[in-house]
């Protein structure tokens, strides 16, 4: 069955506070997926996120962002006021996210709401609390502590909390027990409007693709309360973190900074945390799209305190054996393999022996600077057992990566391909949608600003910068009928509705 989707991360959605959420501007597009012929919506990671404001680090794999809570939904209930929300400032720009004032005006009306709420009297709080107490009770105390310590990360706390003393915890326990509450309060709102809303999309025939990193930041309460699951030394500092070697694209590399995973342990443990992860995640999505899937065959590990990736080395990771407990576990669950960037053979055989599909993104296929992968981006080289998009959150649109980002010999490529000689270049984007679409890819995934062929001021990421991404937002009623009409002709041109072709 052949099915299309779009890639719009909750944070991109219209809404009068200042970032996407659980709305009903959400449920507006779920229903103009609908209209367009979509059977998938994918999202970017939900959790909570800190500096820099990438879903990519996050303070839990668990926790979801509370910048989703619908306030509307707060006012409904009255633990606020209309008079109240809007007396605080969001932002002047409906195109973009001002995460300083979200974070400044955002929390204060969620305390008050929670002040007002009665809700350690609720016996489905009580329930929820009870229900997630793998991981609930750390991340609450461990924003409580966060909050208590100025923001700082656990590793610039005092010792008997870093290396977390029973006694001094269970004092912090008593003293903050208001603000751990309240950041329960938070986890149980969110996920009670998340599964409401992905119960809609799912009646509407809209499957949710979710998406995990394969690291966790190491300012989390899973490297703080979870030591054990990474390669600390024994002063509870990382011995190497993560990241990606210097290539065409960078002469440095990539500094991620995240704990590396201690697989031996992971291993003894029959992959224990990996399991609850992966189960936790299906209870959020119908698919898992994995990011940085070669990690699991290869991992690159730098030495921590290092300030760039160029000393790093590859280690040999967990490889099939995780996946097959996940199979045994977790029998019938969908995943997507992030398996972009320099490929190796060890890589496409995990890939292939997982049976999971992996990526292909068109912007691959006619780089320069390619390493060795470029043909596996190229539509006649795909197997139906893939996932094709346009390009990723990490990428140029369609429109700036072929108007700004390519040679005028690469542009020929391009054209030379998709047969494209007289097409305008701010036309070609629909030359690539429409060579992804007719490909023999299972699925295709297209970026919402590649639908309008926007250019790259709505692009979402710039890998390795700050302070401009993660930002852009549709603005409400620019996914208009005429558009929604025009891409479900073009969905239902490649056979791609979602239906069983006869």
């Amino acid at each position: 069955m052949r099915e299309s989707g779009i890639l719009l991360p909750v944070s991109s959605l219209p809404s009068k506070y200042g970032i996407g959420c659980f709305s009903a501007e959400a449920y507006e597009f779920i229903d103009q997926l609908k209209e367009a012929g979509q059977s998938c919506w994918q999202i970017l990671p939900l959790g909570p996120t800190g500096y820099g404001d990438s879903p990519y680090q996050s303070f839990s794999t668990f926790a979801g962002n509370p910048y989703f809570i619908d306030l509307d939904c707060l006012i409904s209930y009255g633990w606020l006021t209309k008079e109240e929300c809007a007396a605080v400032p969001f932002g002047d720009n409906p195109r973009f996210v001002d995460y300083e004032k979200l974070y400044s005006g955002r929390f204060l009306l969620l305390r008050k709401a929670f002040l007002r709420s009665g809700i350690e009297e609720v016996d489905d709080f009580q329930n929820f609390v009870a229900d997630n107490s793998s991981w609930l009770p750390d991340y609450a105390l461990y924003m409580a502590l966060k909050k208590e310590n100025g923001e700082r990360p656990w590793t610039q706390w005092e010792d008997g909390l870093r290396f977390r003393n029973a006694q001094l915890l269970d004092e912090k326990r008593t003293e903050l027990a208001e603000d751990i509450c309240f950041y329960e309060f938070l986890q149980y709102e969110f996920q009670r409007q998340w599964k409401e809303l992905k119960a809609y999309a799912n009646k509407q025939g809209i499957k949710i693709i979710g998406d995990i990193p394969i690291y966790v930041s190491l300012d989390s309460a899973d490297a703080w309360a979870g030591k054990e699951l990474f390669q600390f030394d024994e002063n509870g500092y990382p011995l190497a973190v993560a990241g990606c070697p210097p290539d065409g694209f960078s002469a440095t590399g990539q500094l991620w900074g995240n704990p590396l995973y201690d697989w031996e342990y992971h291993k003894k443990t029959g992959y224990r945390w990996w399991m609850e992860r992966l189960s936790f995640c299906y209870s959020m999505y119908d698919v898992v799209r994995i990011d940085h899937f070669r990690g699991f065959d290869e991992y690159y590990s730098i030495p921590y305190g290092e300030t760039t990736a160029v000393n790093g080395h590859w280690e040999k990771g967990p490889g099939l054996e995780l996946f097959l407990k996940a199979k045994e576990v977790l029998p019938g669950k969908e995943i997507i393999a992030e398996d972009l960037g320099y490929v190796t053979d060890s890589v496409r055989k995990l890939v292939q022996d997982t049976g999971f599909p992996g990526m292909k993104v068109l912007e691959f296929a006619f780089d320069s600077r390619d390493t060795g992968s470029a043909s596996d981006y190229l539509p006649h080289n795909y197997s139906t057992n893939c996932v094709v998009y346009t390009g990723t959150h990490d990428n140029e649109t369609a429109t700036g990566w072929f108007c700004h980002g390519l040679k005028e010999e690469e542009k020929q490529m391009v054209r030379d391909y998709f047969c494209a000689e007289n097409t305008p270049d701010e036309e070609m984007y629909l030359t690539l949608i429409c060579g992804a679409m007719r490909s023999v890819a299972r699925l295709c995934v297209i970026p919402m600003q590649d639908i309008f062929g926007y250019g790259n001021e709505a692009r979402i990421n710039t890998p390795s910068t700050t302070g401009d991404n993660w930002k852009w937002r549709l603005l409400p009623g620019e996914f208009s009928p005429e558009i929604r009409r025009k891409y479900a002709d073009i969905t239902r041109r490649y056979g791609r509705t979602g239906k069983r072709q006869r």
